[in-house]
């Protein structure tokens, strides 16, 4: 099993607000890997997919909600490497652009309403799944917990491979997206203390990411800030009309949910003083692009 991913390009981002601030940044853009398993999700799916391979499992199951960038990256996956594919998803049953992507995938789908998709993380949760399913890579929602957290070792090696083409010696921090804390923690996990990992949290406090992160990595060598905006899938006109102004600027297209939080919260910090003059940041593009459709 290999996915031959292109090179994510390292692009200065420039931003009035950064420049303001005189702090220098650059947007990884891992949307740009493949044109259906993109972003970081490829990063927290790799170990997984290479598990099932040698173990010759017959398929792939996951969870996820009816907009899910994992479920969408999870169905291509399964497509691309001969692995059959099943999605136990929140709520009841929507036909989302997301939704009928991953019919035409091949994805079995299983919707579980609100109160079975919180039992999601009690035990016992997959018991009957396995037994419907027997065999097969269970992946826990996001492509989360430590094989999902090791597979993003990567994304730091794409970063480093290019920093040199900016005219940067190093760099100081990341800045990123977290909705479940795994690829935060891979890429804590690979910085082993040299580099700052900050995580722009763009779920509610109560759904746990610190608790999975700290249980990850610890308690050192990152740091949360409050992106969420008022709950997880909330936007707001504000949110909508920064990601907008950054996408004018740059020319790089975003989404709202993930990386348009993380980069309001970024310009709060910036205009806090947060970071001094001539830092330099490295802000992940986490994909997610098909997920705009759920809300443009």
């Amino acid at each position: 099993m290999h996915l031959d991913l292109t090179q994510a390009p390292l692009h200065p981002l420039n931003l009035p607000w950064l420049q303001n601030a005189k702090v220098e940044a650059a947007i990884l853009r891992l949307d740009l890997i493949d044109p259906l398993i993109s972003g970081n999700k490829w990063f927290k799916l790799r170990h997984h997919v290479q598990h099932a391979t040698a173990s010759n499992a017959p398929g792939l199951i996951s969870l996820g909600g009816n907009h899910s960038n994992h479920l969408h990256a999870l169905a291509a996956a399964g497509k691309r490497f001969g692995f059959a594919t099943a999605g136990l998803l929140r709520g009841h049953a929507q036909y989302t652009p997301t939704v009928r992507d991953l019919q035409a995938l091949g994805m079995e789908l299983h919707w579980l309403g609100y109160g079975g998709y919180r039992a999601r993380n009690q035990p016992g949760f997959w018991e009957p799944w396995q037994v419907r399913y027997p065999g097969w890579q269970c992946i826990p929602e996001g492509g989360g917990g430590l094989a999902g957290a090791q597979g993003c070792a990567l994304i730091m090696e794409q970063a480093r491979a290019q920093r040199a083409a900016l005219g940067w010696a190093d760099y100081d921090a990341w800045w990123l997206a977290a909705g479940t804390g795994t690829t935060l923690a891979g890429l804590v996990l690979a910085e082993a203390g040299a580099h700052v990992v900050h995580g722009a949290l763009a779920v509610p406090k109560d759904h746990g990411v610190a608790e999975a992160v700290a249980g990850l990595v610890g308690k050192h060598g990152y740091q949360l800030h409050d992106a969420c905006r008022g709950g997880f899938g909330k936007f707001d006109d504000e949110l909508l009309a920064v990601t907008a102004e950054c996408e004018r600027h740059t020319g790089v297209p975003f989404e709202a949910l993930y990386t348009g939080k993380a980069l309001l919260a970024l310009r709060e910090q910036v205009e806090a003083g947060l970071f001094a003059p001539g830092t330099r940041l490295i802000v992940v593009h986490t994909g997610g692009l098909q997920g705009r459709r759920g809300y443009l």
